[in-house]
Order: C-alpha cells, then sequence, then structure tokens
C-alpha cells in the first residue's frame, strides 16, 4: 500500500470510495453522491486544503483523509490554526489500518503547515468513525445537537480535536 498526495487523477477512485459508505447511510454527514468534478473540488482541490492522502494499492484508491484550513468564521468559527479532517476508508478495506497510516501522512504535513489543532465533526451514530478517532488520539470537546442532514434528519454530531 502507498499512501501520497491525492492528484485529479485519483478522483474516481475516491468517488468510488466515499458512494457506498453514502448508499450506506450510517458513517458520513454526505447525503449526495458525489461526481468526479464535485470530489476535486471539494476534496483535491479546494480553496483551504492544506492536504488530500490517497492509500493506494496499484490503481486502486483504498482510502482518502483531506485536511483544510477552518476558515469559516460565521457558519463555524475556529480558533486561528485549527484545520478540519475527512477520512474515508473503502468497506472492503476498513480495519487493514489504512487509516492509521493515511492520519500519519497528514499529521506530519499538518505540523509542517504550522497546524495547531485538527477537528473531527463526526455523526454520533457513526460509530466506526468515533471509535477511529479516539483511537488515533482524537479526544471529544463538544457536542452539536441535533444537527438537521439534507433530508431533514437530525442527529447530533460529535467534536474531536486532536492538538499537534
Amino acid at each position: 500500500m502507498l499512501v501520497r498526495l491525492a492528484d485529479p487523477k485519483d478522483a474516481q477512485g475516491m468517488v468510488d470510495v466515499i458512494n457506498p459508505l453514502i448508499k450506506r447511510g450510517d458513517t458520513t454527514a454526505h447525503q449526495t453522491p458525489f461526481t468526479v468534478e464535485r470530489i476535486t473540488n471539494h476534496y483535491i482541490q479546494p480553496e483551504n486544503l492544506l492536504s488530500c492522502h490517497v492509500a493506494s494499492e496499484g490503481e486502486t484508491i483504498l482510502g482518502f483523509q483531506a485536511l483544510m484550513w477552518a476558515n469559516d468564521p460565521v457558519n463555524d468559527p475556529m480558533p486561528d490554526g485549527w484545520a478540519y479532517i475527512a477520512s474515508f476508508v473503502s468497506d472492503t478495506s476498513a480495519g487493514k489500518g489504512i487509516g492509521h497510516q493515511l492520519f500519519e501522512a497528514t499529521k506530519h504535513l499538518a505540523r509542517s503547515a504550522g497546524a495547531v489543532a485538527i477537528d473531527a465533526t463526526i455523526r454520533a451514530d457513526n460509530i466506526p468513525g468515533l471509535g477511529y478517532y479516539s483511537k488515533i488520539g482524537f479526544v471529544d470537546y463538544d457536542r452539536l445537537i441535533a444537527v438537521e442532514l439534507s433530508d431533514g434528519r437530525r442527529i447530533d454530531r460529535i467534536r474531536k480535536k486532536f492538538v499537534l
């Protein structure tokens, strides 16, 4: 397995990872399937991007992890130097240490860029995601109550942080 920075040519493989998770419905707040263009704009080349790493085996993307500067002072104010993280591993690759290897690369880059902390905001019903972030050293620091999803359901979100 190779962990490296994502490139636009990885977009289809990333779509192939995230869309089945969206369809399953309990491990991501995303509810609208991604297209190649949307995943490129949202995770590979957004304006506030710090990094987006992919884990691949040959040509197959097994998972990816994006880190973005927290720069939304109106909708989600964060202290200076904080970043947001999003992690996705395919169902067929879960539990193989891919998330840990992705985070090692992300953490190194975050420190190099001068980030001071990383926020992971996870649906309260995403038990695997909550466990993953706790296992790699994130700690709970807040809870957002009854956040509305695009389908109208309301689900709490747990906010975890990792201090660099």
